[in-house]
């Protein structure tokens, strides 16, 4: 089950808006119903500060939200001291707490993270830089990360109006 980061289901919300491609968020919308598609609460908090509308959808559509347990805590202190991020000393370039809680759900949970933020294709050399889908790609952290439009292609949904 693919599992949304807040970057990703926004940017479907403000690049694909639903007044625009209906046909597409009918099938997210079934895909939430079939329960072939979650988000971390964490997740959906952000989507609800950035785009309260997509989270109301969201919400509406009775999405599965994962919460923090104490199994994600703990994978997320794992990633965090992976990062070597002490205290919450995150680094403004790479990932925030949230973005390891949401990371530390799919590796728990052994569901793969649908993200929009950007890859970094020439990774810094301080792991606490790495963006979500790099952390994803590091072997100790082994999530697979893909994008929205991957998601898309993936599913083999075609979308005809």
């Amino acid at each position: 089950m693919p599992l949304f980061d807040a970057s990703s289901i926004i940017h479907a919300w403000d690049n694909y808006p639903p007044e625009l491609f209906p046909p597409l968020w009918d099938w997210l919308g079934q895909e939430i119903a079939n329960g072939n598609l979650a988000i971390p609460g964490v997740a959906l908090e952000e989507v609800g500060k950035k785009a309260p509308e997509c989270a109301a959808w969201l919400k509406g559509n009775d999405i599965t939200v994962f919460p923090l347990t104490s199994e994600v805590l703990a994978e997320s202190l794992r990633i965090k001291h992976l990062l070597g991020i002490e205290e919450d000393q995150y680094h403004t370039k790479g990932v925030g707490e949230n973005d390891i809680f949401i990371i530390a759900t799919a590796s728990v949970n052994g569901l793969t993270l649908v993200s929009d933020e950007g890859r970094q294709f020439a990774k810094p050399d301080i792991l606490a830089k790495y963006r979500i889908p790099a952390v994803c790609e590091l072997q100790e952290v082994g999530v697979t990360c893909i994008n929205f439009l991957q998601l898309i292609r993936k599913s083999g949904a075609v979308f005809k109006s």
